[in-house]
């Protein structure tokens, strides 16, 4: 569990406390409880612009739910994480000395807008597997005007994926996070398609090399998918993943739980055997940053809840703390996942020739 004793004392402790009961209880109820050999819990989060101030400094409300969330899942990749690592840094001071990261480099320019990709687990049930990297993709032969085949660079993604190997109890697999682009409010953007159908191709062909580190790969993060019936979606079934059923069931996975932004994909290679047993998403405004907790925030969010940008009285300042929470926790509901991890019955079976 967290480390409680972190939390600031006073009215605001009293708050947060409060609010992280309210919270666990949520928890209890919605995510399977973790599992020393059996299962491993492994959970994709956007924790919007992980972090800038563009609405403030996140407060110590925020650190302390999203560690209480985290703190249920073995694993978890996180998305918009920025620059400055100071707030994961936070983030996994109050989960434990036992939490461990991955993270990136900064994707440059505007394009990557300053944002990195990370993994967060717990070094006591997670162990990694001593690969990591950013994935660039391999260029391609064309005929060039003059009829020639000449070897042609490739566009990168906006933002670079990244691949990483992990192995909890018998199970070993490769985990690769991507935050596709956004690309306006077009639902099938051909950008948007182009980046998932290269990225998914690209892991689905390294999967089936037999030298790759291990068959089992979960492809997982922010896709930008509008609905499953677009061609964002298909592009990633298509390359040879299959997303659990549990998961297809979801309306949505972003705030407002209509738009399935976030995937979590499993290889369909022949050697794959990723075995899910249960998957979701969890609604945190459910039990923090409630709209009933309105007033109690007023005073955090300074003139700007009253007042727009130019000067004029809010019609409706209701609208301004409604995207002002969502930059303390963020505007994307963790997904999540249980593996099977303790194949070790089924092991001596084969053994035995009971099976």
């Amino acid at each position: 569990m967290p480390f409680y004793y972190l939390m600031p004392r006073g009215a605001d402790g009293r708050r947060i406390a409060t609010d992280l009961l309210r919270l666990r209880e949520r928890l209890d109820a919605a995510i399977p409880l973790r599992t020393r050999e059996e299962s491993l819990l492994l959970a994709t989060w956007n924790i919007r612009e992980f972090d800038s101030t563009k609405y403030g400094s996140r407060l110590d409300d925020a650190y302390f739910h999203m560690a209480e969330v985290i703190s249920r899942f073995d694993l978890v990749a996180i998305q918009e994480v920025r620059s400055n690592l100071a707030a994961l840094d936070r983030l996994k001071k109050i989960l434990g000395s036992w939490w461990s990261y991955l993270v990136t480099d900064v994707t440059e320019g505007t394009r990557g807008n300053q944002e990195r990709m990370a993994f967060l687990f717990d070094s006591r049930k997670v162990r990694f597997g001593g690969l990591a990297g950013q994935i660039v993709l391999p260029p391609v032969r064309v005929t060039d005007t003059a009829g020639n085949r000449v070897t042609k660079p490739v566009d990168q993604l906006y933002r670079t994926p990244y691949l990483a190997a992990f192995q909890a109890g018998w199970f070993k697999f490769m985990l690769s996070t991507v935050h596709i682009l956004w690309g306006g409010d077009e639902a099938e953007a051909p950008e948007r398609v182009a980046e998932i159908r290269a990225v998914a191709r690209f892991l689905s062909k390294r999967v089936a090399d037999p030298d790759a580190w291990s068959p089992n790969l979960i492809l997982l993060g922010d896709f930008n998918i509008f609905a499953r019936d677009d061609a964002t979606f298909q592009a990633v079934i298509d390359a040879g993943f299959e997303v659990p059923e549990a998961l297809q069931s979801i309306p949505g996975s972003n705030v407002k739980k209509d738009r399935t932004y976030d995937q979590i994909a499993f290889s369909t290679h022949a050697r794959a055997a990723v075995d899910c047993t249960a998957a979701g998403v969890f609604d945190f405004f459910q039990s923090v940053y409630r709209d009933e907790d309105e007033a109690a925030y007023v005073p955090f969010m300074g003139d700007a809840y009253h007042t727009t940008s130019s000067g004029k009285p809010r019609a409706n300042p209701s609208t301004y703390y409604r995207a002002w929470r969502t930059f303390q926790m963020s505007d994307h509901l963790p997904m999540w996942v249980e593996l099977k991890v303790d194949f070790g019955e089924a092991y001596l079976n084969r053994v035995a020739g009971t099976t």
